[in-house]
């Protein structure tokens, strides 16, 4: 039985492997770059057309959307720098003066195209259709064969289907949620005896960690919404980009107010020094509400990465419970700070602030709070959306016109 079960955790193992972004380009950029290589070969003149496969391995990326966007800026960017070189080579040979040139020519014409990343290849190209002697066949082969690359990395990325990465932007913004809840309930037991300045600053040092890990689910984030993008088996794209999106802008609030409190409870530490940070009744009160708002910030993560089901409505519930609990503790905490605030004023506008951090946070998971900032954002891609087709539409309109007034006056006649 034990045989049975770490097998089946082996090839659990696998499919998550397989699954990897790591392995997933590896295989298909190899993939991509051979097929590019056997398909140069037969239609290029080149004895090693290299390019195809380069091209091929640059364009194929882990997203159809990042692979199509990609493809054109490459190209794109070749033929610029194959122009410029052939209109250096009419005029000027291969010397270090006219080298110099075409890099400067080269990279002024890729900002001028917005070849974006490929700033640079719009030189490489240039440079390396001016290093031959037949300048003419060169450049040909160079467009036939990055051609042949874009292609086939975009043909690669459609038989080849890549996965979607919701699940692991999803698993990220969770590990985040997490990482969240841990500070809280260790600035929790702090606040509940005496608590040495260094102990506060640690926690303070913590919490602007979290702006490392908020860049990191971003990047994860973004790969999930370019495989959500002109992906055929996903219906609903717009709605889990918004969800997935909107859920990290609200953790990344969470996470600068968390670490404008944990700046507060250090300044506590200071002005308090040696006493508490707050009196016996208040101390309990503050660390059950950090609990309390710690588990509310995980179960916002489960939420927002949570299908639109029966579990996602649970997930909302369990959230909304948490919450309500969260706020009546913040009742309780605000009643004994003032009955503390009226014996000893001296520190009333730290332990304030405390109070209007937590709250803070409690109001940016409110779940009516985060059914408006959906409905606003789909609301904003939808006229964006219509925009965008507006636009084309009057430029057909435009391309149509004279074709129409044309068929026109023919029929008169």
């Amino acid at each position: 039985m034990q045989d049975v079960r770490e097998w089946i955790s082996s090839f659990v193992r696998l499919v998550r492997r397989h699954r990897d972004p790591v392995v997933v380009q590896a295989f298909r950029s190899t993939v991509a770059a051979t097929v590019a290589y056997v398909f140069a070969k037969w239609l290029s003149p080149e004895p090693a057309p290299l390019t195809a496969p380069l091209t091929a391995l640059l364009v194929v990326q882990v997203t159809l959307f990042a692979t199509l966007t990609t493809s054109i800026r490459r190209v794109n960017a070749v033929v610029a720098g194959v122009i410029v070189a052939i209109a250096f080579s009419l005029l000027v040979g291969l010397t270090w003066w006219s080298l110099a040139l075409v890099i400067l020519a080269g990279l002024a014409v890729g900002h001028l195209v917005r070849v974006d990343e490929f700033v640079a290849e719009v030189a490489i190209s240039a440079m390396l259709v001016l290093g031959v002697t037949t300048v003419g066949s060169t450049a040909w082969a160079r467009i036939v064969e990055t051609l042949i690359g874009a292609v086939v990395g975009m043909a690669c990325n459609l038989l080849l289907a890549p996965p979607l990465w919701t699940e692991q932007a999803g698993e990220s913004i969770e590990g985040l949620a997490r990482r969240m809840r841990r500070l809280m309930l260790r600035m929790g037991d702090q606040v509940t005896g005496d608590t040495p300045v260094e102990q506060a600053a640690e926690r303070l040092h913590e919490a602007r960690r979290l702006d490392h890990d908020i860049a990191d689910v971003d990047a994860a984030l973004r790969q999930a919404e370019d495989s959500l993008r002109l992906n055929p088996r996903v219906r609903e794209g717009l709605l889990h980009r918004v969800v997935l999106r909107t859920g990290l802008d609200t953790l990344e609030i969470c996470t600068v107010v968390l670490r404008v409190l944990a700046r507060s409870l250090t300044d506590l530490a200071k002005e308090r020094e040696p006493e508490p940070l707050f009196s016996p009744q208040t101390g309990p009160a503050v660390q059950q509400l950090l609990c309390e708002i710690s588990d509310a910030v995980v179960s916002y993560a489960v939420l927002v990465t949570t299908d639109v089901s029966v579990s996602a409505e649970s997930a909302e519930s369990r959230l909304a419970a948490e919450l309500r609990q969260a706020a009546v503790t913040r009742d309780k905490l605000a009643q004994l700070m003032l009955e503390e605030i009226q014996r000893d004023a001296s520190q009333w506008q730290l332990q304030g602030a405390v109070l209007t951090e937590v709250n803070r946070i409690i109001d940016e998971m409110d779940t009516e709070h985060r059914s408006k900032r959906l409905l606003e954002e789909l609301d904003r891609h939808t006229r964006a959306q219509r925009e965008r087709r507006s636009r084309l539409t009057r430029f057909a309109d435009r391309l149509g016109a004279p074709v129409k007034r044309r068929r026109s006056r023919d029929g008169g006649r």
